[in-house]
C-alpha cells in the first residue's frame, strides 16, 4: 500500500517536471509563456522572464531577474544586453556600459550591443572601430536600412578616411557578402562613399563579379551620375 503510494507520487513527480521542460522549452517559440513555467525549472524561459520584466515599469525588478537569467545562462551576449539594459534602468551607467561592451564583444550579430559600441567609438573618435561595428549591423539582414544610413553618415563621412578604409580591407576579405554590398550598399550609403569604397576595393585586387559590378552602376546613376561614371571607368580596367 504505502509502496504504491510512493510509486505513484514518483510517477507524478516525473510527470510534472517533464510538463515543466517541455514548457521552458515551449517559451523559445512562444515567450509569453515563459511566466507559466515554475521558477525552479526555468532555463529558456528565464530569458522571457527577464525581458518582459525590463520591459515593465518596475527598475529593481528588472534587474533581479536580468542578473537570474546570467546566473543561470551567461553565455549568450542577448542575455548580457538584457542586462545592460536593466542595469541603465536602474541608475547603474557604468556597469551598463561596462555590460554592454562585453555583450558586444562576446556577439558581434547583437544588434543593439554593435550600435552602442559603435556610438561609443564614435564619441571616443576611433573611427576603425566604428566602421567594424557598422560592418556587423550592415551585415545583418534584419538592420533597418534608415539606421543603416544614420549610422554611415558618420562612420564613411570622411572621403579617404580611416572608416572607409576600414569598410574596404573587411569587403575585400569577405566575399561572401559582395552580392549584399552591391544591393544594399547603394540604397544605405551616400553614393560617394560607396563608389569610393568599391573602387579602392577593385584597385587593392578584390575580385567582383562583372555581372554585380555593371547591375551596380545602374543603379548608381539614377542617384549620381558621376559617381557612376567614376565606377565604370573603373569596372572597364577590369572586365
Amino acid at each position: 500500500m504505502i509502496a504504491g503510494t510512493i510509486w505513484r507520487i514518483a510517477l507524478l513527480a516525473v510527470a510534472m517536471l517533464a510538463i515543466g521542460l517541455q514548457l521552458d522549452r515551449q517559451t523559445r517559440r512562444t515567450p509569453e509563456l515563459s511566466p507559466s513555467v515554475p521558477e525552479l525549472m526555468r532555463s529558456s524561459a528565464q530569458t522571457g522572464v527577464a525581458a518582459f520584466a525590463v520591459a515593465g515599469d518596475d527598475p529593481e525588478y528588472g534587474l533581479q531577474e536580468a542578473e537570474r537569467l546570467i546566473r543561470r545562462r551567461p553565455l549568450p551576449a542577448e542575455h548580457l544586453r538584457i542586462l545592460a539594459q536593466a542595469q541603465f534602468d536602474a541608475g547603474l551607467l557604468s556597469e551598463s556600459t561596462l555590460t554592454i561592451q562585453y555583450a558586444a564583444q562576446r556577439g558581434w550579430r547583437e544588434p543593439l550591443a554593435q550600435e552602442t559600441m559603435l556610438r561609443l567609438a564614435l564619441q571616443a573618435g576611433d573611427e576603425a572601430e566604428a566602421a567594424r561595428r557598422f560592418v556587423a549591423l550592415f551585415v545583418r539582414r534584419d538592420t533597418a536600412d534608415g539606421l543603416l544610413q544614420e549610422l554611415g553618415s558618420q562612420v564613411l563621412a570622411e572621403p579617404g578616411g580611416v572608416g572607409r578604409q576600414t569598410f574596404v580591407s573587411i569587403l575585400s576579405g569577405a566575399e561572401r557578402w559582395h552580392s549584399q554590398f552591391f544591393t544594399r550598399g547603394v540604397r544605405v550609403l551616400s553614393s560617394e562613399a560607396f563608389s569610393e569604397i568599391l573602387i579602392d576595393a577593385m584597385e587593392g585586387g578584390t575580385e567582383f563579379e562583372c555581372s554585380d559590378l555593371r547591375s551596380a552602376v545602374e543603379r548608381l546613376a539614377p542617384r549620381d551620375v558621376a559617381a557612376a561614371e567614376r565606377v565604370e571607368g573603373a569596372i572597364d580596367r577590369r572586365c
